[in-house]
């Protein structure tokens, strides 16, 4: 009897140490903007980021195990951004890392993640974070060179030949320019006009007298909010009649907001579904999923989620999908994110491979069209 009683003692504390391993918490890590000139991104990634992780631990956690989260406002700087990715690998000790939002702050922090082993999915856009693919990075934005084929297949449509480059002197700008020049060679587009814009500066008209003496047929902006709206602007109050296309990287109402109605009115970008999911046909893959997030996100900040939300949001269930099936450490959930499979998100479908580390391509992205303050999809 006695050692009947021995045995089961032994079987209980087996079984309560395998419960214990079971809910032992994970940790991730978030960098975002949340204040400064990137606040227009980082605030909804980091709100995104909390409600999914508030959510998760109301059923109980991924796995069983629930989700720590350990958020720092880098302020769109590229020191700080440093310095906070390596606290929160060293002293948090996170497992996983979602952020930065910006190119900037992204390729300074890749060489950390690569060093300590920790994945790391940014927000940014840029193609040169994950191309070359770097064993430990992963981004959910579609790359540039996506945003840029999209706008040119659109501007092959309405035969606008003759292009011009308004671009941000930053790396998310530097690399949108490099990649509409490469595609635009390629597919006997002509570059008119090839100018640039500080990101902190407030008036772009002498670069756009330049471009409207070259008379273009097509002007692609490339930036982030607030210069992309002034250019809108300045376009406008020039009278130059050119079409204004802006990437990727203004494809939220903020933008409209900043630029008006009336300046904005057809301009047109490449925008995640997330801006128009209630013009989506009802058999999009990714329609139940963006109205659910909208919903949820409009319900706890009392406001529409935007497309920069959902790069947090993506990263975050690129994560929990590895969770999901069994990755616990660092290494295990890299793993698990490149060898995950499909997942439909808020940016696209991703297929990760090892071949690449970002999984979206151009089926990401709607072509739009500003009219009377709103999107309508170019069809």
């Amino acid at each position: 009897m006695r050692k009947i009683l021995v045995v089961l003692s032994i079987m209980m504390l087996l079984c309560s140490a395998s419960a214990a391993l079971a809910a032992a918490p994970i940790k991730i890590g978030g960098l975002f903007a949340v204040t400064g000139p990137a606040a227009f991104l980082g605030e909804p990634e980091k709100n995104t980021l909390e409600l999914l992780v508030k959510e998760a631990n109301a059923k109980g956690g991924i796995n069983g195990s629930k989700i720590e989260l350990v958020v720092y406002d880098t302020g769109g700087d590229v020191t700080k951004a440093v310095q906070l990715a390596n606290k929160l690998i060293k002293n948090d000790r996170v497992a996983a890392i979602v952020g930065p939002s910006t190119t900037g702050e992204t390729m300074a922090v890749m060489s950390i993640a690569e060093k300590e082993r920790i994945p790391l999915i940014s927000c940014a856009a840029g193609i040169k974070i994950t191309d070359p693919v770097k064993k430990w990075v992963f981004k959910t934005p579609a790359n540039d060179h996506v945003a840029a084929e999209k706008i040119l297949v659109q501007a092959a449509k309405l035969k606008q030949k003759n292009i011009a480059l308004l671009t941000v002197s930053d790396s998310f700008g530097a690399s949108g320019r490099e990649q509409v020049k490469q595609m635009a060679a390629k597919h006997g587009f002509k570059i008119v006009a090839d100018e640039v814009y500080g990101p902190k500066d407030t008036d772009m008209t002498a670069q756009l007298t330049k471009i409207k003496a070259a008379k273009p047929d097509a002007i692609i902006c490339w930036g982030t909010n607030p210069g992309p709206a002034i250019i809108t602007r300045n376009v406008q109050q020039l009278g130059i009649k050119a079409q204004l296309y802006q990437s990727h990287g203004v494809a939220s109402k903020k933008y409209i907001e900043l630029a008006s109605a009336q300046a904005a009115q057809g301009v047109m970008l490449p925008a995640g579904k997330l801006a128009v999911f209630d013009l989506l046909k009802k058999t999009d893959p990714q329609a139940k999923l963006l109205k659910e997030y909208n919903d949820s996100y409009k319900k706890a900040y009392g406001v529409e989620a935007s497309t920069f939300g959902g790069y947090a949001y993506d990263g975050f269930q690129l994560i929990a999908q590895a969770v999901k099936k069994g990755a616990v450490t660092p290494a295990q959930i890299r793993d698990g994110i490149e060898k995950g499979g499909s997942l439909v998100g808020v940016s696209g479908i991703f297929k990760m491979t090892p071949r690449d580390h970002n999984g979206l391509d151009l089926s990401a992205f709607e072509m739009v069209r500003i009219e009377k303050g709103d999107w309508v999809i170019v069809r």
